[in-house]
C-alpha cells in the first residue's frame, strides 16, 4: 500500500492506493480496451435492451422520502413561460417572417431517483485515517469531507436561489470521472429472480455460489456484473404507484453482513455491481454485539465496503428483467453494457439510461 498525505492508515479490508494514491475511478479502471472488446464480442444478435427505468419511476416520494421526483418547467421567453403561449415558442415577436417553433423545458429532480449510478463520492465513512484517535469523515483513498467534498446546505431557500445556497460539490470522485473513463464493458448478468424468486432474502456468499454454480455464470476481472431480483419489474407493474410495504417485503438483494461475500466481492475484481433494486444490497437492522449492545458501524455494510473501502461504483434501480429473461432463454449471461452517466462535475450520483446488446 502506497503511503499518502490523505492517509496514514487505510481502512481493513480497503484497497487504498490499489491505482495510485490521487485514484478517482476505483475499479472501474479494470475495464480497458481490452475489456470493451470483450463485450463487443458477445453481441451476436444486434439485439439492443433498454435498462432504465422511465426518469418518473419509481413514482412520488414513498420508496425514498429524501429524493425528489422529476418536475418539468417551460423555459421563460420575453417574461412568459411556454405554456402561456401554448407550451412552444415562435420567434414571430421578433421577425414575422420566421417559421420556427421551439419548444423548451427545465428539469427539476434529484440525480439518484430513478436508474442511477452511485460515484465514489456518494458514501464515505466516519474513520481515523489520520491514526490520531479521532475518526473524521473521509471517502474512497482518504479524500476529506470539507476538503475535497462538499456537502449541500439544507436551507430551504436553497431551490429558489441557486446563487447564494449552491448544491454538493464533489472536487475529487465526482460522477464526471465515470463519464470521462466511459461505462462501457462486458456485462454479466446474475439472476437471482430465478433462484431466489420474489421474496426477501438476504443473498450471501454461500447461496450467490451455488447460483453461479447452477447457471455456470463466470466473472472475470474487469466484468460489470448486474443482479436481477425482479424489484424493477415490479416497480413498473405499480405504474408509479408504489406499494412499499409489498415491495419490502419481497425484495432480494446481496447480504452486506456476509465477510465472505464481501471479501469474494474484492478477489474476483469485478468492476462494478448493479441490482435492479434500491441498494443493491438488502438493507437490514444492524447486528447487535454481546448482551444486545449495538455495534459501531455503517447500516449499509456493502455500500461502505464497495464505494468508500474499494472504489466499487455502485448501479441501482435498473430494469434488468426483460434482458435476465431473454439471455436465460438462449442460455447465456454476457451482454455488451453501455452505461454512461451525465458528465456532470462535482456530482454524487446521475441517472443512466443503460443499454445491453446482444
Amino acid at each position: 500500500m502506497t503511503s499518502s498525505p490523505r492517509w496514514k492508515k487505510p481502512p481493513p479490508g480497503s484497497r487504498w492506493g490499489e491505482f495510485g494514491t490521487d485514484d478517482q475511478l476505483g475499479r472501474m479502471n479494470l475495464v480497458d480496451a481490452a475489456k470493451v472488446l470483450q463485450g463487443v464480442a458477445e453481441v451476436k444478435e444486434g439485439l439492443r435492451f433498454c435498462l432504465s427505468l422511465p426518469l418518473d419511476v419509481p413514482g412520488g416520494m414513498a420508496l425514498n422520502p429524501r429524493r425528489l421526483p422529476p418536475q418539468r418547467f417551460s423555459t421563460l421567453r420575453d417574461g412568459q413561460s411556454a405554456g402561456q403561449q401554448g407550451f412552444c415558442w415562435s420567434y414571430a415577436s421578433e421577425d414575422v417572417d420566421t417559421t420556427d417553433v421551439v419548444c423548451d423545458d427545465v428539469l427539476l429532480m434529484n440525480t439518484q431517483y430513478s436508474t442511477q449510478w452511485d460515484s465514489l463520492a456518494h458514501m464515505g465513512s466516519r474513520f481515523d485515517a489520520d491514526d490520531d484517535g479521532h475518526a473524521e469523515a473521509v471517502f474512497y483513498n482518504g479524500y476529506r469531507a470539507g476538503v475535497d467534498i462538499h456537502a449541500a446546505t439544507e436551507d430551504p431557500h436553497a431551490i429558489a436561489d441557486w446563487a447564494r445556497f449552491p448544491g454538493p460539490n464533489a472536487a475529487a470522485l465526482g460522477i464526471e470521472n465515470l463519464a470521462d473513463h466511459g461505462a462501457q464493458g462486458r456485462g454479466v448478468m446474475v439472476d437471482l429472480e430465478h433462484h431466489v424468486g420474489r421474496h426477501r432474502e438476504a443473498v450471501g456468499y454461500e447461496r450467490l455460489m451455488r447460483i453461479l454454480d447452477a447457471d455456470k455464470v463466470e466473472i472475470e476481472t474487469g466484468d460489470m456484473v448486474c443482479l436481477h431480483t425482479g424489484f424493477g419489474d415490479m416497480l413498473m407493474a405499480m405504474n408509479r404507484q408504489p406499494d412499499v410495504k409489498l415491495l419490502h417485503e419481497t425484495g432480494s438483494g446481496l447480504d452486506g453482513n456476509d465477510p465472505k461475500l464481501l471479501n469474494w466481492i474484492v478477489d474476483v475484481k469485478l468492476a462494478c455491481l448493479i441490482s435492479d433494486n434500491p441498494a443493491v444490497e438488502l438493507v437490514q437492522a444492524k447486528p447487535l454485539g454481546a448482551g444486545d449492545t449495538r455495534i459501531r458501524g455503517p447500516r449499509l455494510p456493502l455500500h461502505e465496503h464497495c464505494l468508500f473501502k474499494n472504489g466499487i461504483h455502485l448501479g441501482e434501480l435498473w430494469w434488468l428483467t426483460p434482458l435476465a429473461r431473454w439471455l436465460r432463454s438462449h442460455g447465456r449471461s454476457r451482454f455488451l453494457l453501455t452505461a454512461p452517466p451525465l458528465r456532470l462535475p462535482g456530482a454524487a450520483g446521475s441517472p443512466t439510461t443503460p443499454i445491453a446488446t446482444v
